[in-house]
């Protein structure tokens, strides 16, 4: 239970961070999300293996760096932390938000950048925060937040810069019940970063050889280090 309330708070407060950007037009949102997703990392690493992303917890089950019975219940507390989110970026701010593709992208450029900055924030995850060589670092939460950031500031302008399914679900709910969005890009978001952490996962096994192939605890092989200067 630990660990789905864990994963619960992270996904929420990263969603929460990504609404009030967003419809508060930050010029610095990139950095805040990837900060947000930095510091929530740290929080819940060493407890559920703090993935905040259904396609994490594809790339991590793949990988065996968890148990498959885990699976249903991490992600559905992502996605509730997102709905929960996205809802109270409404009371807040009055506003709805999900993300979309940008208004001059096409949707096989907004599949294929949510495909590959899914990869690639999968596969830092899986090689800074789930190997052995990489056990008791201080850097994982820093590595995973910039990935994303970077992602943003790279391709947010052609599909929004998701990279995680509950991200669009959990928003694009309370849009679409608000009467300000649709489903209809939710499987974008979906089909593309499922796909990335399953790459990721396959790319992983081939860096690693036979390493890290036993089950583990989602949390287990997480740094229990502190990072310095946090």
């Amino acid at each position: 239970m630990k660990s789905y309330l864990t994963e619960f708070i992270g996904t929420f407060f990263l969603v929460l961070t990504i609404g009030l950007t967003i419809v508060g037009g930050s010029q610095f949102a990139a950095l805040a999300i990837g900060s947000v997703l930095m510091v929530m990392v740290y929080m819940g690493g060493h407890i559920s293996g703090a993935h905040y992303n259904p396609a994490v917890t594809l790339a991590a089950v793949l990988r065996r760096k968890m148990e498959p019975r885990d699976v249903a219940p991490y992600m559905l507390s992502q996605v509730v932390g997102a709905l929960l989110a996205g809802g109270a970026v409404f009371v807040i701010m009055g506003e709805t938000f999900a993300p979309t593709p940008g208004p001059e992208a096409s949707i096989s450029a907004a599949l294929m950048v949510e495909f590959l900055f899914s990869f690639a924030l999968a596969l830092v995850v899986l090689n800074t925060a789930m190997t052995q060589e990489t056990d008791g670092n201080s850097y994982f939460g820093l590595a995973i937040g910039f990935t994303v950031a970077v992602g943003i500031f790279a391709v947010g302008s052609v599909s929004g810069g998701a990279f995680n399914p509950a991200v669009s679900i959990g928003p694009a709910v309370i849009d679409t019940l608000n009467g300000a969005g649709s489903y209809s890009f939710i499987w974008i978001y979906v089909v593309s970063p499922f796909a990335g952490g399953a790459l990721a996962a396959f790319v992983s096994a081939v860096q690693h050889g036979a390493l890290g192939t036993k089950t583990v605890d989602a949390g287990a092989e997480m740094p229990t280090e502190a990072p310095q200067g946090a």
